[in-house]
C-alpha cells in the first residue's frame, strides 16, 4: 500500500513525525511522574548539547537552586539526585527539538525537490505551525511553575498535551490521505457510523483533558479506592469547597478525580454504542478491525485506570495509562478517516 505509492517518502516523513510525537508524549509522561518537569530553569538552542561532566551539570543545578521547587520542596537535594530528574526533562526537550528539526528538514527537502503538491504543501505548513505552537506552549507551561508555586498550571498542562495530540493528529491524517487515495467505484456503508465515531472522539478528547487536570493537580494520589471515593460515591466535603460551582471540579484535586473517573464511563458507553451500531452495518475489514480495537483498548484502559489509582500512580502504570489513551486517539482518527471517505 505504501511501497508502490509515488509519495512514499512524504508518507514515511509524516509517520516518522507521528512516532516521534508518541515518544515525546511517553517521555513527557515519565518526566511528570518522576517530578522532573521543573528541573531545567531555562532553555536555549545551545542546551541541545548535554552536559558531559559534573562541572557542567553543576551550572544547571545552581540555576535550579534558585527555583521555587528547590527552595520549598527539594532544598536538601544533592547534585547526584538532581541528575536523576535533570536527564528526564533534558530528554523531553531534546526530543521536542528533534521533532522540529525532522519536520523542518523534511519540509525544506520536499519543497526544494518539488515533491509537494499544492495540497500537501499547505498541509505541511499547517503541521509546522502546530509544531511551533507546541514548543511555545511547552515553555509557557514550565514557566508557570518557576514563578511562585513549584507546580505547573494544570490548565497549561492540558493545553500542552492537546497541542501535542493535535500535531500527531494532523501528521497522521495527512499521511492517511496520501496512503488511501479515494476510488470512484468505492462504496462505504461505514459512513453511517461517522457521527457516532465523531461524538465518541470528542468525548475521548474531553476525558484526556480531564486526565491532564488530574495529573496537574496530583489528584491521582488521593482517594486510592474504587468504585467509591473513600467511603462515599460523592465526597462533597472534599469537592464542594469553592463558591464557584465549576471551580469545585476544575481547581480541586477531589473534583478533578471525580470528573475523570465518572466521565470514563461516558466514553466507555459511547464506544459500546459504536460497536453495537457497527454490527448492523457492512463494514470493510479495516473498519471492522478498528472498531474491535476500540473495544479491546477501552477495556484495557479502564483496568489500567483503576489499578493506577489503587496503587498510588506508579510510574509504569501511569505511563501505560497515557500510552493507551494515545493509541485510542490514533484508532479513532483512523476510523474517522475510513468512514468519511467518498
Amino acid at each position: 500500500m505504501i511501497k508502490n505509492n509515488p509519495h512514499k517518502a512524504i508518507i514515511y516523513w509524516l509517520l516518522s513525525g507521528c512516532a516521534l510525537v508518541y515518544i515525546m508524549l511517553v517521555v513527557g509522561c515519565l518526566t511528570r511522574l518522576t517530578h522532573s518537569g521543573l528541573s531545567i530553569a531555562d532553555w536555549s538552542f545551545m542546551d541541545v548539547i548535554p552536559p558531559t561532566s559534573k562541572e557542567k551539570l553543576q551550572t544547571y543545578f545552581e540555576k535550579y537552586q534558585q527555583s521555587p521547587e528547590f527552595k520549598i520542596i527539594n532544598s536538601s537535594m544533592t547534585i547526584d539526585e538532581f541528575g536523576s530528574i535533570f536527564w528526564w526533562e533534558w530528554s523531553h526537550r531534546f526530543i521536542g527539538m528533534l521533532i522540529g528539526c525532522v519536520f523542518m528538514a523534511g519540509f525544506v527537502y520536499f519543497f526544494l525537490t518539488k515533491k509537494f503538491t499544492k495540497k500537501t504543501m499547505w498541509r505541511s505548513l499547517i503541521l509546522l505551525a502546530v509544531g511551533a505552537l507546541q514548543g511555545v506552549v511547552g515553555w509557557w507551561m514550565v514557566k508557570s511553575g518557576l514563578v511562585k508555586n513549584p507546580a505547573v498550571s494544570h490548565y497549561r498542562l492540558a493545553i500542552h498535551l492537546i497541542t501535542a495530540l493535535t500535531a500527531f493528529a494532523f501528521s497522521f491524517w495527512f499521511a492517511l490521505e496520501i496512503i488511501f487515495e479515494p476510488k470512484e467505484s468505492e462504496t462505504n456503508e461505514g459512513k453511517r457510523l461517522f457521527p457516532f465515531l465523531f461524538t465518541g472522539f470528542i468525548a475521548l478528547i474531553f476525558q484526556i483533558i480531564l486526565g491532564a487536570f488530574v495529573a496537574g493537580l496530583k489528584a491521582g494520589l488521593i482517594y486510592p479506592t474504587w468504585p467509591k471515593m473513600g467511603n462515599e460515591w460523592f465526597p462533597s466535603e472534599s469537592i464542594l469547597v469553592s463558591p464557584s460551582f465549576m471551580q469545585n471540579f476544575t481547581n480541586t484535586a477531589a473534583g478533578a478525580q471525580f470528573l475523570h473517573r465518572s466521565f470514563a464511563w461516558v466514553v466507555a458507553l459511547a464506544i459500546v454504542l459504536i460497536w453495537v451500531y457497527s454490527n448492523k452495518l457492512k463494514l470493510s475489514t479495516m473498519q471492522y478491525k478498528g472498531v474491535s480495537w476500540l473495544i479491546y483498548l477501552t477495556t484495557v484502559q479502564i483496568v489500567l485506570g483503576i489499578f493506577t489509582l489503587l496503587y498510588g500512580v506508579p510510574v509504569v502504570l501511569g505511563a501505560l495509562h497515557q500510552t493507551v489513551a494515545f493509541a485510542l486517539v490514533g484508532i479513532f482518527l483512523f476510523l474517522l478517516f475510513q468512514t468519511r471517505r467518498a
